[in-house]
């Protein structure tokens, strides 16, 4: 994923300018917090707009967390952090009745969910049941308790985290739930020169649990997301690059190296995706480009490799980049 202040050709002259102003604003905020990581805060922000959910992964110690506090921070929003344990049950997520002695009633006391970002801490190590807790939430973006639907606040994204390396006490998230996620984006190990800035601001008396005097400052909030959105919604999209789509989400079905391709759902967001950083980038119409630029976060999660191509050190990355390769693209 590259910059998307880099490229503002065929700038279009809409009233959601101001709002792409405001979120491109983001980066200035998040980096007073966290150094580099600039392609996990575009991710972030293409799945605000898309109204989708993100899995981060990344060994620990990376800044996920700090990432996602800063974020919405910078936009103004409320948030939620769950740790995810074994032990961890539907109802510490979503909410449930409680009885009130004084009415001889139950209320509805509402969990962590009820925010607008939820930090899904190592969603991993909890087991299915509670995982599955989540899916109402992401897909209908409501809490059923007693038969009653509760709607969730709007924005709404869920940002789960989960560690590549560590598979003890984990219980893998089922192809159906990853299918929920919109982008999974890796957050690698920063570069010596970020590494060496991090110690520098933490000799300096930088406290991750203090953003407010780090400096971060709200720079937009649900109205510009609001807006953005609508202009977004209003960006083209045309026949050659839906096909173009759909022959890169064909071509997974039809590799050699793949046991599960991408679903239809996977194709939907493919071209969410790319609508939206089409517009980040200035644009009010998609390229093959803004396709490429997405496709990897949007597809890694959706396929899976056969045995025997990951013994031989293939990765879902490098089938899709060797897809995109080969799909023709529209001129």
């Amino acid at each position: 994923m590259t910059d998307p202040t880099t490229d503002n050709a065929g700038q279009s002259g809409d009233a959601g300018i101001p709002a792409r102003a405001a979120l491109e604003a983001l980066r200035t905020e998040i980096a007073k917090a966290v150094v580099g990581q600039d392609p996990a805060v575009t991710g972030l922000v293409v799945a605000l707009l898309c109204r989708g959910h993100v899995l981060l992964e990344g060994v620990p110690g990376v800044a996920k967390t700090l990432l996602v506090r800063t974020l919405a921070s910078a936009l103004e929003l409320d948030t939620k952090r769950v740790q995810f344990t074994p032990d961890l049950m539907p109802s510490d997520v979503t909410g449930s009745l409680v009885y009130d002695a004084r009415t001889a009633e139950f209320s509805f006391q509402p969990g962590p969910v009820f925010t607008n970002l939820l930090l899904a801490d190592e969603i991993n190590r909890t087991p299915p049941k509670t995982q599955s807790s989540l899916l109402e939430a992401m897909e209908e973006r409501q809490v059923t308790v007693d038969g009653t639907p509760r709607p969730l606040p709007e924005p709404f994204l869920v940002a789960a985290t989960q560690n590549p390396v560590e598979y003890e006490g984990t219980y893998p998230l089922p192809e159906a739930q990853l299918d929920r996620f919109l982008l999974k984006l890796t957050i690698p190990l920063p570069s010596r020169e970020d590494e060496i800035d991090v110690l520098t601001r933490h000799a300096s008396g930088f406290d991750p649990r203090d953003l407010r005097a780090a400096g971060v400052r709200p720079v937009a909030g649900p109205a510009e997301l609001a807006a953005a959105r609508a202009a977004v919604a209003r960006t083209t999209v045309s026949p050659e690059i839906t096909a173009y789509v759909v022959d890169i989400c064909r071509a997974t079905r039809e590799s050699p190296s793949l046991t599960l391709g991408v679903s239809p759902r996977g194709a939907t967001a493919l071209l969410a995706t790319a609508r939206a950083w089409a517009w980040l980038t200035g644009r009010d119409y998609v390229i093959p480009d803004d396709v490429k630029a997405l496709a990897l976060p949007t597809l890694r999660h959706r396929v899976q490799l056969r045995p025997e191509a990951e013994m031989e050190g293939v990765t879902t990355d490098s089938v899709i980049n060797a897809i995109l390769t080969h799909v023709p693209v529209p001129r």
